[in-house]
């Protein structure tokens, strides 16, 4: 082996007391970090005592560990991710209410405008009659004249649907011939309208006559449609004890039982040009201004459906 020279000997001295230095510096660098730590510890938690022989201890200095540090940080999260969702919950439920007000609205104007289309069109066929004769028929006088009642009736209807209404002790029966004839007379001919009660039976009931009429059409006319203006049309009166039940049944398509809970809400139609506001507004009528109940007491796909009403009878 080649013996160093003194100048190499040098050098390579030089590399090992940089290690060393190196060394070092990291040594006193750990016992630096190490004298925070226990600092740190000491300031956070006191120290564990082991009690050893000749009256010696031994301290055990401690903090928590970085999962569990992290865990605590957890319920903050949640909290956090729970707020978020309920902000954006109450934003959508708000953007929800607001779009199913104005499909109200807009339903609403739609559901005017077909109330006013029965008693126009009636207009309009009468005087077409009028001026086909060479003299009026007394008959076509009085039809005209119940149409321009009934807009008149349209018009308060609506115009009550925003507040409460006042109640009148009437007698059903009376109420229910009159409305159910104004709907007769007008129905397809193909339509047999039947009804199975007297009008010498006096069964007061506090009703607001436009809206409970209002009512009784809606229900027709639903009926008309769902019997595509044939069939036969049955409407009966109950009266038991404090309660009156009318039941309006016809033998149409009929709804399957998945929809007769969801036949009432809002915007549910199956016409074309339907909004679904007819039945929800006759619920409201009825169970919030009459303190009654509406619902569909038998329905079967394409044999028929009844509904009924139940209202409180006034003591005598």
């Amino acid at each position: 082996m080649d013996a160093k020279t003194p100048r190499q000997s040098d050098e390579a001295n030089e590399r090992e007391k940089e290690k060393l230095c190196s060394k070092i510096g990291q040594l006193q660098m750990e016992v630096e970090f190490l004298k925070k730590k226990l600092e740190s510890f000491r300031a956070k938690n006191p120290p564990i005592v082991f009690h050893l022989w000749d009256g010696y201890n031994q301290y055990l200095y401690y903090d928590e560990s970085i999962i569990l540090k992290q865990l605590s940080y957890y319920p903050f999260i949640q909290l956090g991710l729970i707020s978020v969702f309920i902000l954006i919950a109450y934003i959508a439920f708000s953007n929800f209410r607001k779009a199913e007000e104005n499909q109200v609205w807009v339903g609403l104007s739609k559901e005017t405008a077909h109330q006013l289309g029965t008693p126009i069109s009636s207009l309009m066929a009468w005087v077409e009659l009028i001026k086909s004769e060479d003299k009026p028929n007394p008959a076509l006088l009085t039809e005209m004249s119940k149409d321009v009642e009934r807009l008149k009736m349209v018009a308060e209807r609506f115009s009550k649907i925003g507040s409460k209404p006042d109640l009148e002790t009437n007698n059903l029966t009376d109420i229910l011939s009159e409305a159910v004839g104004y709907i007769k007379t007008r129905a397809s001919k193909k339509v047999q309208v039947q009804t199975h009660f007297s009008t010498d039976d006096f069964i007061p009931v506090a009703l607001n006559v436009a809206l409970f009429e209002w009512v009784i059409e809606n229900l027709c006319k639903n009926a008309f449609d769902a019997m595509e203006a044939k069939g036969e049309l049955n409407i009966s009166v109950l009266h038991v004890k404090d309660e009156v039940h009318i039941d309006i049944q016809d033998n149409g398509k009929g709804i399957a039982k998945t929809r007769q809970k969801t036949i009432f809400n809002p915007g549910y139609t199956t016409k074309k040009r339907g909004w679904g506001l007819g039945l929800s507004l006759a619920k409201r009528i009825i169970e919030n201004y009459h303190n009654g109940k509406i619902f569909v007491k038998q329905s079967e796909v394409n044999k028929g459906t009844t509904f009924r009403i139940t209202l409180p009878v006034q003591q005598a």
